[in-house]
């Protein structure tokens, strides 16, 4: 193995902080434009360690059966299509990808399941804050159409933290001027939903995938959606 594959390895599979100084506060609103890129060669031997289980976790990950979800939503470097600058994230809802944009015209890529809150919001804000093995507290519209989810709700202290809780083993909060957009990224232990759009959630990624993200960005950390009402009005 050469030593540039020692380190792309390291990079996909370990935890690498921006080299950049990444921006609090929003900025002028302006859909980037996308520019597609042939995916590049990604040595397959790393998945089984990315996507392996995770014991040093609170509550440990099970092994994600990566070879039934399709390889373009594995995590990997790519030419960066966004036309952001460094220390951004995009989400492009329109192909079921996240994008972690860094220095040399390169990006981080990950697979995405977007449920109908995924489209409900789309423009420039921040990650305000972020939040590891975090509680789901339903908002008061889903608690009315499904009453038996009344247990979690913040009146009651919401859904204890665990492998079956639909935020995963990591949660990012997106505020826009101060406000909360209710827009979250977060993890989901439905692997099979990346890629797709499916009935309920956000911006939701496998466990490994969103642990591997929550650490490489900070507070304050820029973030891109672009919305697609089409897929939206599907629903």
């Amino acid at each position: 193995m050469t030593g540039e594959s020692v380190t792309r390895r390291s990079f996909l599979l370990g935890s690498a902080g921006l080299a950049t100084t990444v921006l609090a506060g929003c900025t002028t609103p302006q859909q980037p434009r996308m520019v597609i890129h042939a995916d590049p060669v990604v040595d397959t031997s790393i998945y089984a360690a990315m996507y392996g289980p995770k014991d040093d976790e609170p509550y440990p990950l099970p092994a994600i059966p990566y070879q039934k979800i399709d390889p373009r939503f594995y995590r990997q470097m790519v030419p960066n299509p966004t036309g952001e600058r460094a220390g951004v994230i995009v989400v492009d809802t329109a192909s079921h990808f996240l994008y972690l944009t860094y220095e040399d015209g390169q990006a981080m890529r990950y697979g995405v399941g977007l449920g109908r809150a995924g489209f409900e919001w789309a423009g420039r804000g921040v990650i305000q804050y972020k939040r590891a093995w975090p509680r789901w507290t339903p908002p008061d519209e889903m608690i009315a159409r499904q009453p038996e989810l009344e247990p979690y709700s913040s009146r009651n202290g919401g859904m204890e933290p665990g492998l079956k809780n639909p935020l995963g083993a990591r949660a990012m909060y997106i505020f826009k001027d101060k406000e909360d957009t209710l827009y979250r990224i977060h993890g989901s232990p439905e692997w099979w939903t990346i890629g797709k759009s499916v009935s309920s959630g956000c911006v939701r990624m496998i466990n490994q995938d969103v642990v591997d993200l929550f650490s490489r960005v900070q507070n304050g950390t820029p973030i891109v959606v672009l919305g697609n009402a089409a897929v939206a009005a599907a629903y």
